[in-house]
């Protein structure tokens, strides 16, 4: 049989490892069985916040591009001191963003010009108060102009 169970994240927030795992144990009364109990332990991989990084479809050389990068707080509660850290062409970018509400989703967009032909992979670190290094990445070929 399945049964429900809702955790708050006040519960286990402080508890909470990079990994983003949770052990539940349960100790379970059995129904019109007196005195049987049932242990019941299970590891919950928590969902994680998915970046979302959009490009035009056609990159050029030495032609400014502008990406949209989205993000999510997937807490029930609100996160604060949250930081992109966007890497390109082996350069960081450090962006101090707005506190988001429970569930919220935000974007923004960043622009840059690739200074060469080729394939470029553009890595983005989203981190806030509640969690950290949440990360997204996308390979952009850039086409000779």
């Amino acid at each position: 049989k399945h049964i429900r169970l809702k955790i708050p994240y006040s519960y286990y927030g402080k508890y909470l490892t990079t990994d983003k795992r949770i052990q539940v144990t349960a100790l379970c009364e059995v129904l019109h069985m007196r005195g049987v109990k049932l242990l019941v332990e299970k590891t919950i991989i928590l969902e994680d916040t998915n970046i979302i990084i959009k490009i035009p479809r056609r990159v050029v050389v030495n032609k400014a591009v502008t990406l949209e990068i989205s993000y999510a707080n997937p807490l029930p509660e609100p996160v604060s001191r949250c930081i992109l850290l966007v890497t390109l062409m082996n350069q960081q970018v450090k962006i101090h963003l707005a506190q988001l509400a429970p569930r919220e989703r935000s974007k923004i967009y960043f622009e840059f010009t690739p200074r060469r032909t080729g394939p470029l992979q553009l890595q983005v670190d989203f981190s806030c108060d509640k969690f950290s290094h949440v990360k997204g990445f996308v390979t952009i070929t850039v086409a000779p102009a």
